[in-house]
């Protein structure tokens, strides 16, 4: 493996979802240690294999000639001959050295009672108990339940909590993410489709609904739900019923629902985004996550949580100094939960020994923020616009800080740095968009 893949390799690991890294010959370059756990299988079984059966329509491919990313629900083969449906997020990125490359995120789309975490959920200060005694009072309920909170703060964990105790933990828990719920796959995904209904229906597909009779389907970030398909989630939740795409039959499901999102579904209610009718019925038992910021005091608990977490992993002791411990609590934490995992990850990695120590620790700088360089005010010197990295995978992140660092270098001329990536003028305008890069 040459040193620009290994070191994408080596950001893969503060990933906290599966991710794979696909090369243009078609063939795994780089898999990460939760796509291991998630499917039973050693990168060394996985790396240099082709991406996937190569005698149906291989996404990667369409990816690699038309540099568009791609979303959507797929089958991915564990360890045993299982398939597993995953949510799946593809878009290309880049090397350190420029290259072209395909990442792959997977998300396990439903999981059974006992794949539950069961220590998921880690604190002490009474703004944690006050939200475990809320989501103890919503689990014992039938009644809609909203989580609220920024990014980060542990929403799917939440949703297990509530999953868990209530009723309906012998059942499945089923992830709905609503952000790869576009016009076209809307109705197919959460409802199922008979073989023939479109092109490309190869076969009967069960939808979420389906798999999620009797257990809980979690739908994460509702308020990406595009308008147009709001109303058909609505009658479904209403009746309980609804028929798959090209089907006549009407069919029936059992499900306790959960949300979640990050945005004010008030103001879109106001703005005309959000169908209000929707809104009352998923908001009846409105629950709000506290940003981490608001319970420092459990930053230790976590800290010890994950760092035993990726001592299993490693199967190496990891620990942390006292200074270290101390630098985190001080730090604001925008990113929340996520990034303090992030955070220890990478500091795990980069730590000579078993301890880490102040210096191991990064935190992820906005765009910025960065004032009194020098002894600079930050009114003196023009700043790029903030990137808003709490919304981007790290491999994102990555890609955005090369693109970023080639607009400082060619002062923002698009033809010098399309030149240098090695791609049109119109893919990297639409990489920038994707990425909000100006």
């Amino acid at each position: 493996m040459n040193q620009s893949v290994f070191k994408l390799e080596s950001l893969l690991e503060t990933h906290e979802q599966p991710f794979m890294v696909i090369g243009t010959d078609l063939h795994v370059l780089a898999v990460n240690q939760a796509w291991e756990i998630v499917f039973g299988i050693r990168r060394e079984q996985q790396i240099g294999k082709p991406c996937c059966d190569q005698q149906g329509s291989c996404r990667h491919q369409r990816l690699f000639q038309t540099l568009e990313p791609y979303a959507g629900i797929f089958s991915n083969q564990g360890s045993s001959a299982e398939k597993k449906l995953v949510n799946v997020r593809g878009y290309p990125l880049l090397d350190a050295d420029g290259r072209l490359h395909l990442g792959e995120s997977q998300t396990l789309l439903h999981k059974k009672g006992a794949d539950i975490q069961q220590t998921g959920m880690v604190g002490k200060s009474e703004t944690f108990l006050q939200l475990k005694s809320q989501l103890q009072q919503a689990a014992g309920l039938q009644a809609p339940v909203l989580l609220l909170g920024e990014t980060g703060t542990g929403k799917e964990l939440a949703a297990e909590f509530v999953h868990r105790h209530s009723q309906h933990a012998h059942g499945e828990f089923v992830i709905a993410d609503c952000t790869v719920f576009g016009e076209e796959l809307f109705e197919s995904e959460l409802f199922g489709h008979e073989k023939g209904a479109f092109t490309g229906a190869a076969s009967n597909k069960k939808g979420l609904f389906e798999l999620a009779d009797n257990g809980t389907l979690f739908l994460d970030e509702i308020g990406e739900l595009p308008f147009s398909q709001q109303a058909k989630l609505l009658r479904a939740l209403e009746s309980g019923q609804f028929r798959r795409v090209g089907g006549t039959a009407t069919l029936k499901a059992n499900v306790r629902v959960v949300c979640a999102t990050h945005r004010n579904l008030a103001e879109m209610v106001r703005q005309g985004r959000f169908r209000e009718d929707l809104f009352y019925r998923l908001s009846v038992f409105p629950v709000k996550l506290p940003p981490l910021r608001e319970r420092k005091q459990d930053i230790p608990l976590l800290v010890d949580h994950f760092l035993k977490l990726f001592s299993q992993l490693r199967g190496q002791q990891v620990s942390i100094s006292r200074d270290g411990l101390i630098k985190l609590i001080q730090h604001a934490w925008p990113g929340n939960i996520r990034e303090l995992r992030n955070c220890l990850q990478l500091a795990g990695g980069l730590c000579g020994g078993s301890i880490i120590q102040p210096p191991d620790i990064h935190f992820m700088q906005m765009m910025g923020e960065s004032a009194n360089i020098a002894g600079l005010d930050s009114h003196d010197i023009e700043l790029p616009e903030p990137i808003d990295t709490n919304l981007m995978s790290p491999v994102e992140q990555y890609e955005a800080g090369f693109i970023n660092s080639l607009i400082q270098k060619y002062q923002g001329n698009r033809k010098l740095i399309a030149a240098e990536m090695n791609i049109s003028e119109r893919t990297l305008y639409r990489k920038l968009n994707r990425l909000n890069l100006n």
